[in-house]
């Protein structure tokens, strides 16, 4: 392959951070909670492999994107400075064909499902453009990228399952919104300096010295409303167990951010992914030995 098309594929896999799939997994976590419960623990095959490549192709349109309206910051933030296009090794006519592209695809996908679905999805597709500019002006992005990112998809699966969205759903839909909250925030702490310097909105700068106190409080809310969802749909002792994992994950993330250090910060929001998982094992679990 010709060296200059292979630093300029690698530069856009990077823009669409596919050499750092922890937000894919972040943003997949949730839905899988939702295609299992909605399926009764046999999520529809052709449901979860759009759903799965949906979710890795927003992601990758989202990181395009929300890279696309800060492009004249990340040059100013350490950690992001050697972003693509805050790098200038991207332009941003090709950072938004790139998008365009992405977002066909995704469009593509969701055409094969039922039409509530891809209701639902043009507004996820706005929920997502939009998300970047929140920052701008909006006090809590962390919120918006909640109901965009972290939980939309969740009333998505349960339309595609069950061709409508059940109480349970919106009851998960508000766990992942609150789970987005917490590690968004943990991630938020990372670049407090930087983004009070920049005038760039967040929810560490908004809770200030109550950050540890108002993360706790949503970890708490997640699991409680898991909790009630797990109740309302009669999952047992290994979705407990779930539960109880994402519940030590929480507590170590507690731990590290003690001293507010930003490298322990991003360790923290990092461990969220092992939470996710847990939970998503303890419902996979339960219904895979329900007698």
């Amino acid at each position: 392959m010709n060296a200059g098309l292979a630093r300029r594929l690698e530069a856009y896999a990077q823009l669409m951070r596919l050499d750092r799939p922890i937000g894919t997994w972040l943003l997949l976590w949730p839905v899988l909670w939702a295609l299992w419960i909605a399926g009764e623990g046999h999520p529809p095959q052709r449901v979860f492999i759009i759903f799965v490549l949906g979710v890795v192709v927003m992601r990758a349109a989202g990181c395009v994107i929300n890279d696309f309206a800060d492009r004249d910051i990340d040059p100013q933030v350490k950690r992001t400075r050697e972003r693509p296009l805050a790098a200038r090794r991207v332009s941003p006519h090709e950072a938004l064909v790139l998008f365009g592209a992405l977002i066909a695809i995704a469009f593509f996908l969701v055409t094969r499902l039922d039409p509530l679905t891809i209701k639902l999805s043009v507004v996820g597709a706005l929920l997502t453009v939009s998300y970047p500019l929140m920052k701008r002006w909006f006090p809590l992005p962390q919120f918006y990228l909640g109901l965009s990112f972290g939980g939309w998809g969740i009333p998505m699966a349960f339309a595609a399952t069950l061709g409508t969205i059940p109480r349970v759903g919106w009851v998960l839909f508000l766990a992942a919104v609150l789970w987005a909250m917490v590690y968004d925030t943990l991630y938020a702490m990372v670049d407090r300096e930087d983004d009070l310097k920049l005038g760039v909105k967040s929810s560490a700068l908004l809770f200030a010295d109550l950050d540890k106190l108002m993360i706790g409080v949503m970890q708490l809310m997640m699991l409680y409303a898991l909790l009630l969802a797990g109740r309302s749909m009669e999952l047992g002792a290994w979705y407990r167990a779930g539960l109880a994992g994402a519940a030590l994950c929480f507590a170590w993330q507690q731990w590290l951010i003690r001293r507010r250090e930003p490298a322990a910060c991003f360790q923290a929001f990092l461990n969220n992914n092992y939470a996710g998982m847990a939970i998503f094992l303890g419902i996979l679990l339960d219904y895979t030995f329900r007698g």
